[in-house]
Protein backbone atom coordinates (compact mmCIF):
# COMPACT_ATOMS: atom_id res chain seq x y z
CA UNK A 1 0.00 0.00 0.00
CA UNK A 2 1.46 3.34 -1.22
CA UNK A 3 1.49 5.61 1.86
CA UNK A 4 1.88 9.55 2.42
CA UNK A 5 2.93 11.59 5.56
CA UNK A 6 2.03 15.57 5.73
CA UNK A 7 4.13 17.66 8.38
CA UNK A 8 2.78 20.79 9.60
CA UNK A 9 5.09 22.52 11.79
CA UNK A 10 4.59 25.21 14.49
CA UNK A 11 6.64 27.46 16.91
CA UNK A 12 5.88 24.24 19.75
CA UNK A 13 4.38 21.41 17.82
CA UNK A 14 4.45 19.55 14.75
CA UNK A 15 1.27 17.13 13.60
CA UNK A 16 1.26 14.54 11.25
CA UNK A 17 -1.42 12.76 9.14
CA UNK A 18 -0.93 9.77 7.07
CA UNK A 19 -2.58 8.91 4.02
CA UNK A 20 -3.33 6.12 1.79
CA UNK A 21 -2.18 6.70 -1.80
CA UNK A 22 -5.28 7.09 -4.19
CA UNK A 23 -7.31 9.93 -6.04
CA UNK A 24 -8.63 10.62 -3.06
CA UNK A 25 -6.51 9.66 -0.34
CA UNK A 26 -7.55 7.91 2.85
CA UNK A 27 -6.70 8.90 6.06
CA UNK A 28 -5.08 6.23 7.96
CA UNK A 29 -3.92 8.18 11.98
CA UNK A 30 -3.14 11.38 13.02
CA UNK A 31 -0.26 12.04 14.96
CA UNK A 32 1.04 14.93 17.39
CA UNK A 33 4.32 16.02 18.82
CA UNK A 34 3.45 19.02 21.10
CA UNK A 35 5.55 20.60 23.56
CA UNK A 36 8.32 21.27 21.94
CA UNK A 37 11.02 23.47 24.14
CA UNK A 38 8.75 22.45 27.53
CA UNK A 39 7.18 19.24 28.64
CA UNK A 40 7.53 17.12 25.45
CA UNK A 41 4.69 14.60 24.26
CA UNK A 42 3.60 12.41 21.66
CA UNK A 43 0.03 11.66 20.50
CA UNK A 44 -1.14 9.20 17.73
CA UNK A 45 -5.20 8.80 16.87
CA UNK A 46 -7.46 7.00 15.38
CA UNK A 47 -9.11 8.51 11.66
CA UNK A 48 -12.19 8.82 14.16
CA UNK A 49 -10.22 10.83 17.00
CA UNK A 50 -10.05 7.97 19.56
CA UNK A 51 -5.93 7.94 20.88
CA UNK A 52 -4.11 4.88 19.76
CA UNK A 53 -0.79 6.07 21.81
CA UNK A 54 0.83 9.06 24.09
CA UNK A 55 4.23 8.99 24.89
CA UNK A 56 6.09 11.31 26.98
CA UNK A 57 9.36 12.28 26.06
CA UNK A 58 12.73 13.87 26.38
CA UNK A 59 14.05 17.79 25.42
CA UNK A 60 14.08 17.67 21.64
CA UNK A 61 14.25 20.12 18.94
CA UNK A 62 11.88 20.17 15.53
CA UNK A 63 14.07 17.09 13.80
CA UNK A 64 14.44 14.81 16.93
CA UNK A 65 10.34 15.80 17.47
CA UNK A 66 9.76 14.58 13.65
CA UNK A 67 11.80 11.99 13.73
CA UNK A 68 9.54 10.59 16.56
CA UNK A 69 6.27 10.97 14.86
CA UNK A 70 8.02 9.43 12.13
CA UNK A 71 8.84 6.17 14.08
CA UNK A 72 5.42 6.45 15.58
CA UNK A 73 3.42 6.29 12.96
CA UNK A 74 5.09 3.58 11.06
CA UNK A 75 4.91 1.70 14.32
CA UNK A 76 1.24 2.59 13.91
CA UNK A 77 0.72 1.70 10.29
CA UNK A 78 2.22 -2.17 11.03
CA UNK A 79 5.66 -0.53 9.79
CA UNK A 80 4.15 0.86 6.58
CA UNK A 81 7.28 3.24 4.89
CA UNK A 82 6.25 6.51 3.56
CA UNK A 83 6.73 6.86 0.33
CA UNK A 84 6.38 10.58 0.26
CA UNK A 85 6.34 13.64 2.44
CA UNK A 86 3.80 16.77 2.04
CA UNK A 87 4.65 19.94 4.35
CA UNK A 88 2.81 23.25 4.76
CA UNK A 89 5.30 25.64 3.98
CA UNK A 90 4.14 29.30 5.01
CA UNK A 91 5.67 31.21 2.59
CA UNK A 92 6.76 30.93 -0.76
CA UNK A 93 7.34 34.12 -1.73
CA UNK A 94 7.05 36.00 -4.88
CA UNK A 95 8.71 33.09 -6.78
CA UNK A 96 6.24 29.90 -5.92
CA UNK A 97 2.94 29.94 -6.80
CA UNK A 98 2.30 25.98 -6.95
CA UNK A 99 3.11 22.82 -4.85
CA UNK A 100 6.81 21.98 -5.82
CA UNK A 101 9.20 19.26 -5.08
CA UNK A 102 11.36 20.26 -2.55
CA UNK A 103 15.64 20.23 -3.85
CA UNK A 104 18.48 22.31 -2.94
CA UNK A 105 17.95 25.01 -4.32
CA UNK A 106 14.15 25.43 -3.51
CA UNK A 107 15.09 24.60 0.17
CA UNK A 108 17.73 27.55 -0.10
CA UNK A 109 15.15 29.92 -1.46
CA UNK A 110 12.79 28.92 1.30
CA UNK A 111 15.51 29.58 3.29
CA UNK A 112 15.94 33.07 2.42
CA UNK A 113 12.28 34.06 2.83
CA UNK A 114 12.67 34.03 6.79
CA UNK A 115 12.76 37.33 7.29
CA UNK A 116 9.29 37.60 5.98
CA UNK A 117 7.85 34.94 8.38
CA UNK A 118 10.30 34.65 11.33
CA UNK A 119 7.65 33.43 13.96
CA UNK A 120 6.46 30.19 11.19
CA UNK A 121 9.29 29.44 8.41
CA UNK A 122 12.22 28.35 10.41
CA UNK A 123 9.48 25.91 11.76
CA UNK A 124 8.27 24.70 8.44
CA UNK A 125 11.65 24.09 7.30
CA UNK A 126 13.09 22.03 10.43
CA UNK A 127 11.26 18.83 9.59
CA UNK A 128 12.18 19.22 6.06
CA UNK A 129 15.64 19.14 7.08
CA UNK A 130 15.42 16.57 9.56
CA UNK A 131 14.03 13.99 6.78
CA UNK A 132 16.51 14.61 4.41
CA UNK A 133 19.42 13.89 6.57
CA UNK A 134 17.16 10.66 7.43
CA UNK A 135 15.96 9.37 4.07
CA UNK A 136 17.34 12.04 1.41
CA UNK A 137 15.92 9.54 -1.43
CA UNK A 138 12.61 10.46 -0.13
CA UNK A 139 10.37 12.84 -1.97
CA UNK A 140 9.36 15.83 -0.40
CA UNK A 141 6.64 18.34 -1.39
CA UNK A 142 6.00 21.66 -0.05
CA UNK A 143 2.80 23.31 -0.70
CA UNK A 144 2.60 26.93 0.18
CA UNK A 145 0.02 29.19 2.25
CA UNK A 146 1.10 32.44 0.15
CA UNK A 147 0.24 30.28 -3.16
CA UNK A 148 -3.54 30.92 -3.89
CA UNK A 149 -3.59 34.44 -3.86
CA UNK A 150 -0.26 34.68 -5.97
CA UNK A 151 -2.20 36.04 -8.99
CA UNK A 152 -3.78 39.15 -6.97
CA UNK A 153 -3.84 42.06 -9.03
CA UNK A 154 -0.70 44.80 -8.57
CA UNK A 155 -3.01 47.07 -6.55
CA UNK A 156 -3.97 44.82 -4.31
CA UNK A 157 -0.70 43.31 -3.80
CA UNK A 158 1.11 46.41 -3.38
CA UNK A 159 2.05 48.77 -0.42
CA UNK A 160 2.04 52.76 -1.06
CA UNK A 161 6.18 52.73 -0.14
CA UNK A 162 9.19 53.00 -1.97
CA UNK A 163 9.33 51.07 -5.15
CA UNK A 164 12.97 49.65 -4.33
CA UNK A 165 10.80 48.19 -0.77
CA UNK A 166 7.85 46.66 -3.06
CA UNK A 167 11.01 45.10 -5.12
CA UNK A 168 12.42 43.82 -2.22
CA UNK A 169 9.51 42.08 -1.26
CA UNK A 170 7.62 44.33 0.80
CA UNK A 171 3.96 43.57 -0.12
CA UNK A 172 0.68 41.82 0.35
CA UNK A 173 0.78 37.80 0.12
CA UNK A 174 -2.03 36.98 1.89
CA UNK A 175 -2.12 33.33 4.20
CA UNK A 176 -4.64 30.27 5.08
CA UNK A 177 -3.95 29.51 0.84
CA UNK A 178 -3.75 26.04 1.37
CA UNK A 179 -7.26 26.20 3.69
CA UNK A 180 -9.28 28.59 0.59
CA UNK A 181 -7.58 26.52 -2.06
CA UNK A 182 -8.87 23.24 -0.55
CA UNK A 183 -12.81 25.07 0.03
CA UNK A 184 -12.53 26.53 -3.79
CA UNK A 185 -12.12 22.79 -5.01
CA UNK A 186 -15.27 21.46 -2.21
CA UNK A 187 -17.27 24.47 -3.24
CA UNK A 188 -17.22 23.03 -7.09
CA UNK A 189 -18.43 19.62 -6.15
CA UNK A 190 -21.17 20.77 -3.17
CA UNK A 191 -22.50 24.41 -4.86
CA UNK A 192 -21.07 24.34 -9.11
CA UNK A 193 -22.93 27.43 -9.50
CA UNK A 194 -21.62 29.23 -6.22
CA UNK A 195 -18.15 28.11 -6.95
CA UNK A 196 -18.14 30.18 -10.49
CA UNK A 197 -19.84 33.26 -8.46
CA UNK A 198 -18.06 35.79 -6.16
CA UNK A 199 -17.44 34.43 -2.68
CA UNK A 200 -16.12 35.77 0.80
CA UNK A 201 -14.86 32.35 3.01
CA UNK A 202 -14.28 33.37 6.23
CA UNK A 203 -11.58 31.71 7.69
CA UNK A 204 -12.08 31.84 11.16
CA UNK A 205 -9.97 30.22 14.11
CA UNK A 206 -6.85 30.94 16.36
CA UNK A 207 -5.69 32.64 13.37
CA UNK A 208 -8.27 34.34 11.05
CA UNK A 209 -8.43 36.13 7.86
CA UNK A 210 -11.20 36.36 5.09
CA UNK A 211 -10.80 36.05 0.86
CA UNK A 212 -12.59 37.10 -1.51
CA UNK A 213 -12.67 34.44 -4.44
CA UNK A 214 -13.78 34.80 -8.08
CA UNK A 215 -14.60 32.23 -10.05
CA UNK A 216 -12.28 30.26 -7.72
CA UNK A 217 -9.46 32.75 -8.11
CA UNK A 218 -8.20 34.67 -4.98
CA UNK A 219 -9.15 38.20 -5.71
CA UNK A 220 -8.44 39.75 -1.98
CA UNK A 221 -6.95 38.52 1.52
CA UNK A 222 -7.31 40.49 4.73
CA UNK A 223 -3.99 39.23 5.41
CA UNK A 224 -1.31 41.10 3.87
CA UNK A 225 2.92 41.04 4.72
CA UNK A 226 2.61 38.95 7.57
CA UNK A 227 -0.29 36.53 9.46
CA UNK A 228 -0.49 39.24 11.78
CA UNK A 229 -2.30 41.44 9.71
CA UNK A 230 -6.57 41.99 9.20
CA UNK A 231 -8.69 40.47 11.60
CA UNK A 232 -8.67 40.22 15.19
CA UNK A 233 -7.36 36.78 15.90
CA UNK A 234 -7.04 34.40 19.16
CA UNK A 235 -3.58 36.42 20.17
CA UNK A 236 -3.20 38.63 17.02
CA UNK A 237 -3.77 42.27 16.79
CA UNK A 238 -4.63 42.20 13.47
CA UNK A 239 -4.43 45.72 11.14
CA UNK A 240 -3.07 48.10 13.65
CA UNK A 241 -2.33 51.82 12.40
CA UNK A 242 1.78 51.35 12.18
CA UNK A 243 1.63 54.68 14.54
CA UNK A 244 0.83 52.65 17.30
CA UNK A 245 4.24 50.62 16.55
CA UNK A 246 5.84 53.79 17.15
CA UNK A 247 4.65 55.38 19.83
CA UNK A 248 4.93 52.05 21.71
CA UNK A 249 8.25 52.26 20.61
CA UNK A 250 8.51 55.58 21.93
CA UNK A 251 6.68 55.75 25.03
CA UNK A 252 7.22 52.09 26.07
CA UNK A 253 10.66 51.57 24.71
CA UNK A 254 9.74 48.18 22.83
CA UNK A 255 11.67 46.98 20.69
CA UNK A 256 11.13 44.62 17.40
CA UNK A 257 10.86 41.78 19.71
CA UNK A 258 8.84 43.39 21.91
CA UNK A 259 6.50 44.63 19.30
CA UNK A 260 6.49 41.18 17.83
CA UNK A 261 5.88 39.38 21.46
CA UNK A 262 2.81 41.81 21.63
CA UNK A 263 1.19 41.53 18.58
CA UNK A 264 1.36 37.99 17.64
CA UNK A 265 1.25 36.77 21.26
CA UNK A 266 -0.53 39.37 23.64
CA UNK A 267 -3.19 40.78 21.82
CA UNK A 268 -6.16 39.56 20.09
CA UNK A 269 -9.52 38.04 21.85
CA UNK A 270 -6.88 37.63 24.60
CA UNK A 271 -5.39 41.14 24.91
CA UNK A 272 -9.14 42.80 24.65
CA UNK A 273 -10.84 40.10 26.92
CA UNK A 274 -7.92 39.55 29.69
CA UNK A 275 -9.35 36.07 29.76
CA UNK A 276 -8.45 34.03 26.74
CA UNK A 277 -8.13 33.57 23.01
CA UNK A 278 -10.53 30.68 22.95
CA UNK A 279 -13.95 31.78 21.80
CA UNK A 280 -15.47 29.24 23.68
CA UNK A 281 -14.20 30.29 27.12
CA UNK A 282 -15.43 33.92 26.02
CA UNK A 283 -19.19 32.82 24.72
CA UNK A 284 -18.98 30.99 28.32
CA UNK A 285 -18.14 33.92 30.45
CA UNK A 286 -20.03 37.27 31.89
CA UNK A 287 -17.31 39.42 32.03
CA UNK A 288 -18.23 42.40 29.79
CA UNK A 289 -14.98 42.26 28.79
CA UNK A 290 -15.44 39.29 27.07
CA UNK A 291 -18.57 40.26 25.20
CA UNK A 292 -16.53 43.54 24.20
CA UNK A 293 -13.63 41.07 22.82
CA UNK A 294 -16.42 39.27 20.70
CA UNK A 295 -18.32 42.39 19.87
CA UNK A 296 -14.75 43.67 17.87
CA UNK A 297 -14.13 40.66 16.38
CA UNK A 298 -17.27 40.41 14.42
CA UNK A 299 -17.23 44.16 13.62
CA UNK A 300 -14.23 43.52 12.14
CA UNK A 301 -15.38 40.57 9.91
CA UNK A 302 -18.14 42.71 9.06
CA UNK A 303 -15.78 45.76 8.09
CA UNK A 304 -13.77 43.40 5.57
CA UNK A 305 -16.93 41.66 4.45
CA UNK A 306 -18.23 44.64 2.75
CA UNK A 307 -14.65 45.42 1.51
CA UNK A 308 -14.18 42.37 -0.25
CA UNK A 309 -17.83 42.74 -1.73
CA UNK A 310 -16.67 45.88 -3.07
CA UNK A 311 -13.87 45.12 -4.67
CA UNK A 312 -14.87 41.91 -6.50
CA UNK A 313 -18.17 44.24 -7.72
CA UNK A 314 -20.44 41.88 -5.88
CA UNK A 315 -21.21 39.05 -3.81
CA UNK A 316 -23.03 35.34 -4.69
CA UNK A 317 -22.11 34.02 -1.08
CA UNK A 318 -20.27 33.51 2.72
CA UNK A 319 -18.44 30.27 3.53
CA UNK A 320 -17.62 29.83 6.94
CA UNK A 321 -14.78 27.37 8.14
CA UNK A 322 -11.65 26.81 9.97
CA UNK A 323 -12.01 26.01 13.88
CA UNK A 324 -14.95 29.33 15.01
CA UNK A 325 -16.68 29.35 11.63
CA UNK A 326 -16.96 25.82 11.80
CA UNK A 327 -17.99 25.16 14.80
CA UNK A 328 -19.48 28.15 16.57
CA UNK A 329 -23.13 28.89 15.71
CA UNK A 330 -23.60 32.28 17.47
CA UNK A 331 -20.60 33.93 15.32
CA UNK A 332 -22.28 32.65 12.30
CA UNK A 333 -25.49 33.88 13.30
CA UNK A 334 -24.03 37.19 14.22
CA UNK A 335 -21.80 37.73 11.24
CA UNK A 336 -24.69 37.30 8.66
CA UNK A 337 -27.24 39.67 10.77
CA UNK A 338 -24.88 41.75 9.91
CA UNK A 339 -24.76 41.18 6.46
CA UNK A 340 -28.47 41.47 5.81
CA UNK A 341 -27.34 45.08 4.16
CA UNK A 342 -26.26 41.94 1.18
CA UNK A 343 -29.50 40.08 1.51
CA UNK A 344 -27.60 37.60 3.75
CA UNK A 345 -30.10 35.64 5.85
CA UNK A 346 -29.21 32.34 7.96
CA UNK A 347 -31.56 29.13 9.17
CA UNK A 348 -31.34 29.31 12.78
CA UNK A 349 -32.47 25.46 12.92
CA UNK A 350 -29.82 24.36 10.21
CA UNK A 351 -27.09 26.72 11.61
CA UNK A 352 -27.88 24.76 14.90
CA UNK A 353 -27.45 21.87 13.35
CA UNK A 354 -24.28 22.67 11.50
CA UNK A 355 -25.72 21.84 8.16
CA UNK A 356 -24.00 22.64 5.02
CA UNK A 357 -26.27 24.67 3.37
CA UNK A 358 -26.90 27.16 6.31
CA UNK A 359 -29.20 29.93 3.90
CA UNK A 360 -32.53 30.90 5.02
CA UNK A 361 -35.55 30.88 2.41
CA UNK A 362 -35.65 33.99 0.88
CA UNK A 363 -31.47 35.29 1.10
CA UNK A 364 -30.46 36.76 -1.71
CA UNK A 365 -26.76 35.23 -1.09
CA UNK A 366 -26.22 31.38 -0.29
CA UNK A 367 -24.27 31.02 3.39
CA UNK A 368 -22.68 27.94 3.78
CA UNK A 369 -20.03 25.57 6.53
CA UNK A 370 -17.75 23.61 5.24
CA UNK A 371 -14.86 21.97 6.88
CA UNK A 372 -11.52 22.89 5.85
CA UNK A 373 -9.05 20.34 5.47
CA UNK A 374 -5.28 21.56 4.58
CA UNK A 375 -3.55 17.96 5.32
CA UNK A 376 -6.15 16.88 3.05
CA UNK A 377 -5.43 18.95 0.41
CA UNK A 378 -1.44 18.58 0.78
CA UNK A 379 -1.82 15.05 0.63
CA UNK A 380 -4.03 15.56 -2.85
CA UNK A 381 -0.82 17.58 -3.95
CA UNK A 382 1.66 15.38 -2.97
CA UNK A 383 0.86 12.78 -4.80
CA UNK A 384 -0.05 14.57 -7.84
CA UNK A 385 3.58 15.83 -7.81
CA UNK A 386 5.47 12.40 -6.79
CA UNK A 387 2.61 9.86 -9.26
CA UNK A 388 6.10 7.77 -9.89
CA UNK A 389 6.97 7.25 -6.27
CA UNK A 390 3.65 6.25 -5.28
CA UNK A 391 3.45 3.69 -8.58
Amino acid sequence: MSCIAVLNAGSSSIKLAAYGGGRRPELLIKCRFEGIGATPRALVYSPDGALLADELSGSVDHAQATRVLIQMATRALGNVRFDAVGHRVVHGGPNHAQPALIDDALLEDLERLVPLAPLHQPHNLAPIRAIRALQPSLPQVACFDTAFHANQAWEERAFALPRALTHEGVRRYGFHGISYDFIASRLKEIAPDLARGKVVVAHLGNGASLCAIDNGRSVASTMGFTAVDGLVMGTRSGALDPGVLIYLMDQHGLDARGLEELIYKKSGLLGVSGISSDMRALRASDASEAAQAIRLFIHRILREIGALAAVMGGIDGIVFTAGIGENDAATRTEVVAGCRWLGAMIDPAKNAAGDTDISAPGSRIRVLRIPTDEELNIAISTIALTQGALA
